[in-house]
């Protein structure tokens, strides 16, 4: 099956402390079905200082489940689930809230 959420994509944390922020997603992890987004589901790691990198508290996103984010609506920026259709003969993912395809 094609992959709904992809790198490159803006998403909505729709659960969480983090419910309602958008953020760009950095990586998929479909063994585990969870994504790194940019800017959410940030904790703080105390780090050992070690040659190549500097110690002291540091923060980081962790991974979220793929079942807590939705893509945003490239019209309003709401979240919306995911369609496919064929187009000139490629599968192209489109948006269900508007209908719009997504670049991708």
């Amino acid at each position: 099956m094609a992959a709904k959420i992809r790198k490159g994509d803006k998403v909505v944390m729709l659960s969480g402390r983090d419910k309602g922020r958008t953020g760009e997603v950095v990586e998929v992890r479909p063994a585990d079905n969870r994504a790194l987004v940019r800017g959410i589901n940030m904790v703080k790691r105390h780090q050992r200082q070690t040659a190549q990198q500097e110690g002291g508290i540091i923060s980081k996103e962790l991974p979220v489940h793929l079942s807590n984010i939705a893509l945003a609506d490239p019209k309003d920026g709401k979240p919306t689930r995911v369609g496919f259709k064929i187009q000139d003969g490629r599968k192209i993912r489109i948006a269900k809230r508007s209908g719009a395809e997504i670049d991708g």
